[in-house]
């Protein structure tokens, strides 16, 4: 075991300076991330439950859901996720969300 490591691994050196930073700087992206991924999923819901017999009010719910998933998508690219085709399956995002982002 490395010296500046206790028996579990951690770190027993205090937190300071540039590692400090860098801690804190990815667990507020970490959290940010979260917190947008969290938005996309409420918009969604919402969509889906949308009764498709009020235009004006699906309008507004795509457009809510497009605006959480594009901050979503700039989110994931800040952190260093370019690639968003395994978020789009896997949280279901309905191709009338996509267009509204430029996807085809």
């Amino acid at each position: 075991m490395p010296p500046d490591r206790d028996s579990s691994g951690n770190s027993r050196l205090p937190r300071t300076g540039v590692g400090a930073l860098d801690y804190e700087l990815a667990e507020d992206m970490a959290i940010a991330l979260g917190n947008a991924g969290r938005r996309v999923e409420k918009s969604l819901e919402k969509l889906s439950r949308q009764e498709r017999g009020e235009a004006g009010r699906r309008e507004d719910l795509l457009r809510e859901a497009a605006d959480a998933v594009y901050a979503y998508f700039i989110q994931r690219e800040l952190c260093g996720l370019k690639r968003h085709d395994d978020v789009v399956r896997r949280l279901s995002i309905p191709r009338a969300v996509l267009v509204r982002l430029g996807a085809h």
